[in-house]
């Protein structure tokens, strides 16, 4: 078996592994996160102990993977060289994080939910790409 079919295979695993724990864990459901946010309501606080048990398993990982010169199936770690908190950054956070807080719906449990067959999931990747399109477009080097 080549190099990259081993990739994709590790690839296509790793990721119906994130779509189950986030089944599992039904961080699919937009009524979880939009409980998780609601602090002086009905406050929900599964998002807590979700990250609660991701956190150790990334750090633990984290450590493990840290002196290796180089991933198990690349040429390199993929790590950002970019260190500062610009203007841009805190822009598209906080869009995000409104986004996030008025639809419930983050890019990793809409791409799982898409397996359900639902309209609203379907629509926000829609909207999701749309506005990536237009941020490009608006971030693009003016051609003199």
């Amino acid at each position: 078996m080549n190099n990259r079919v081993l990739v994709n295979i590790v690839a296509l695993l790793s990721g119906l592994m994130f779509g189950f724990g986030l089944a599992l864990s039904e961080m699919v459901n937009p009524n979880r996160i939009l409980g998780f946010l609601d602090l002086f309501g009905d406050w929900d606080p599964t998002l807590l102990f979700v990250m609660g048990g991701a956190v150790p398993v990334s750090a633990i990982s984290y450590l493990l993977i840290r002196g290796r010169k180089k991933p198990l199936f690349a040429e390199s770690f993929m790590i950002s060289a970019r260190r500062e908190i610009d203007r841009k950054l805190i822009i598209g956070s906080a869009i995000f994080g409104v986004g996030w807080g008025i639809a419930g719906y983050c890019p990793g449990p809409v791409i799982t939910m898409l397996s359900l067959q639902l309209r609203e999931p379907l629509i926000f990747i829609v909207a999701m790409l749309a506005g990536s399109l237009a941020c490009r477009q608006v971030s693009r080097p003016k051609s003199s």
